[in-house]
């Protein structure tokens, strides 16, 4: 349902309950998510962003609510990602005149993802703006701000000054399906649940950029009634408070908790990972545990985020470590978490080689070991668990310390 979100502006997105999983797999969305886009409405008319192209259908119909299609001005594509400009090609064919307006990396995104019947980029009629450049619809005036790597070289944020609205794109944003469209009219717990997760797996490794673009956009002084992302709702009562949130994620400082993570094949590992967690308990470091070949690999990481330390743990398989735990390890990697500690453990039968290779993922990712791993042959003894909690205190008391 089509909502109008200021005067004149309009929200032409749509729900997409059903939603489970995003970039292809690599993404878990349990509350589903929003496609948001919005229409503002002047003396000239703008679109600011699209939907998914699966839904092109349902948002050309939520724009024919409010606007003659062919009478489109502008066209802004804030990030060539086809959850956002996958419905341009449906658009375009109806407003071919219209402006495409996009930051200087978009003008090679954009194209990129669109070929005609030949296989030739999209020849639309494209207007490359920059930081600080605006476009007069007459009441309002849109205002570009550049921001890459927020998520992609491409990415830009569109101001409607006049209805004090920043349209973030990809940041601020959260995988939230719901009924409701702004922040205080759904349960807080979620919403917030929903942004950190989205941050924690999406933004984390451009934290320094999040810091100084931030920094930027609050040095313009513009003021803002309304930040309006591209997924999930808007955030209308408070709205810098998702700004302030940014600002703490960004730094990664982390909580004085720790996360065990693990899989196992008959169990030893398993008890190995329990020992651990005793000895966090004993020393009042407050800990979850983890069976990678259950968890959801984006909750995880959203945990990882939040913590001080991690610990991995697998036995050795060919010698090496469980494949359930590589796609993880390669998260830890990837995102470049800062300020953490970590440890290693598992049992082995034979050659015992997977202590050491998760030791060398955590270096790789920027983890510094806190204590040595621990091995334990076949079936984890006493003495062995009592190594195993033993590395628990020794990890809580790197944290303590630092």
């Amino acid at each position: 349902m089509v909502t109008e979100i200021a005067k004149g502006v309009y929200w032409v997105g749509v729900v997409d309950w059903g939603l489970r999983h995003f970039h292809g797999f690599e993404l878990s969305t349990h509350r589903g998510s929003t496609y948001n886009a919005y229409v503002v409405k002047d003396k000239k008319t703008a679109v600011v962003d699209t939907v998914w192209g699966p839904f092109s259908d349902q948002f050309i119909e939520n724009l024919r609510e409010i606007v003659d299609p062919s009478t489109i001005d502008y066209v802004v594509a804030n990030h060539a990602e086809t959850d956002h400009s996958g419905s341009l090609p449906a658009l375009m064919r109806l407003c071919p005149k219209a402006a495409v307006v996009v930051s200087p990396r978009g003008k090679d995104s954009i194209p990129g993802h669109y070929h005609d019947a030949s296989g030739v980029h999209q020849q639309w009629n494209f207007k490359v703006v920059k930081t600080g450049e605006a476009i007069s619809l007459g009441e309002t005036q849109l205002v570009f701000v550049e921001a890459p790597m927020l998520h992609w070289p491409d990415s830009m944020f569109t101001y409607v000054a006049g209805r004090n609205l920043l349209l973030s794109n990809d940041a601020f944003g959260q995988h939230y399906a719901t009924s409701m469209r702004f922040n205080d009219q759904v349960d807080r717990t979620e919403l917030y649940e929903e942004a950190v997760k989205y941050y924690a797996n999406i933004l984390t490794p451009f934290s320094d950029l999040v810091l100084k673009k931030i920094d930027e956009v609050l040095a313009l002084k513009l003021p803002v009634d309304m930040i309006c992302p591209s997924h999930g709702v808007i955030w209308r009562s408070d709205p810098l408070q998702i700004v302030t949130a940014y600002q703490e994620w960004a730094r990664q400082v982390p909580q004085k908790r720790a996360v065990i993570m693990y899989d196992t094949m008959w169990e030893g590992t398993r008890k190995m990972a329990e020992a651990i967690g005793a000895g966090f308990t004993k020393a009042g470091i407050p800990f979850k545990l983890f069976n990678m070949a259950t968890s959801d690999r984006n909750d995880v990481v959203k945990e990882v985020f939040q913590a001080q330390a991690v610990l991995v743990g697998s036995p050795t398989v060919n010698r090496g470590p469980l494949a359930t735990l590589m796609p993880v390890l390669e998260d830890l990697r990837g995102l470049r978490f800062k300020n953490k500690v970590g440890a290693a453990f598992g049992s082995y039968g034979w050659s015992g080689e997977s202590v050491g290779l998760i030791e060398e993922h955590l270096k790789a990712a920027g983890i510094p070991l806190a204590a040595p791993g621990v091995k334990a042959m076949w079936q984890p003894t006493g003495a062995d668990l009592a190594k195993c909690e033993a590395l628990g205190a020794a990890v809580a008391e790197a944290m303590k310390k630092a």
